[in-house]
């Protein structure tokens, strides 16, 4: 087969490959340029064979189709790839198989479009579904406390967590009515039996459920052991040190939020 020269001046084809007597010379029939069948195609030029009695543009005709069928089976390569991919994907999940849409009018019109690829799945459908409530209170507490890059507590079972709220601290047992509190940097304290466990929260949002799941969703977290305690007193002289001498609104807004921090940090730790 032949490629296509593109520095080639627009003119005549004439292969080695077609003998003279099967050029066409109908009128009906010009013969097709290299520069027209580089825009066309892009394709390698279509080539008859010595014992075809097809003329050059009847092959140029069937290279067409040919290469309309190249290009589709790309599309029809990576769809069946992309499913097959979502397949294998869930026999190797840990989570619940997830469930498809519910809609049939959407499944319908889904497979009209894309017959080769399962229908979207939602978030929840990749989520462990939530116990139902009970009718009675359970007597521990499921905890989860994420953060944007770790998630520190996954469905541990207390007896209660203290969240630092900006109403005030806020303490939750099992059976807490269903609540969302934002919360301001903080201590939080998780009680398991005889256990407490004590974690600063730079900010977030606690999420309470009516089943005795409490979702804490947290900027940052870290142990109060690891806070080094020389560190936050000299950070709250600094910061004070800038709040008195701030001469901008944003100067003092800055200087504030550092002060606020270090003073919940230093609570922490003394408390």
């Amino acid at each position: 087969m032949m490629g296509l020269n593109f520095f080639t001046k627009p003119g005549p084809i004439h292969s080695p490959h077609i003998k003279p007597s099967l050029r066409s010379t109908n009128k009906a029939h010009q013969p097709i340029s290299y520069s027209q069948i580089a825009v066309s195609l892009y394709f390698p030029v279509p080539i008859v064979p010595q014992n075809s009695s097809l003329s050059f543009p009847t092959a140029h005709t069937h290279a067409l189709s040919q290469l309309k069928m190249l290009r589709q089976a790309p599309r029809f390569l990576l769809s069946r790839a992309s499913g097959a991919s979502m397949r294998w994907g869930r026999q190797f999940a840990t989570d619940l198989p997830s469930e498809t849409a519910t809609d049939p009018k959407f499944i319908d019109d889904w497979k009209k479009v894309m017959p080769n690829m399962d229908p979207p799945k939602t978030p929840s459908a990749y989520m462990k579904p939530r116990p139902p409530t009970p009718s009675t209170i359970p007597s521990k507490l499921t905890v989860n406390l994420v953060l944007p890059y770790n998630s520190v507590l996954s469905g541990k079972e207390v007896d209660m967590v203290i969240v630092p709220a900006t109403t005030g601290q806020m303490g939750v047992l099992p059976g807490h009515v269903p609540t969302i509190a934002e919360l301001k940097p903080g201590l939080l304290t998780v009680h398991e039996g005889n256990d407490v466990s004590k974690y600063f929260l730079s900010g977030g949002f606690a999420f309470v459920h009516g089943n005795s799941v409490a979702d804490i969703i947290a900027v940052e977290a870290t142990p109060v052991d690891r806070i080094d305690p020389n560190l936050v007193q000299k950070g709250l002289a600094e910061f004070q040190q800038k709040l008195n001498s701030a001469s901008t609104d944003v100067e003092k807004a800055e200087a504030q939020i550092g002060v606020d921090l270090h003073s919940a940090l230093n609570a922490a730790l003394t408390g």
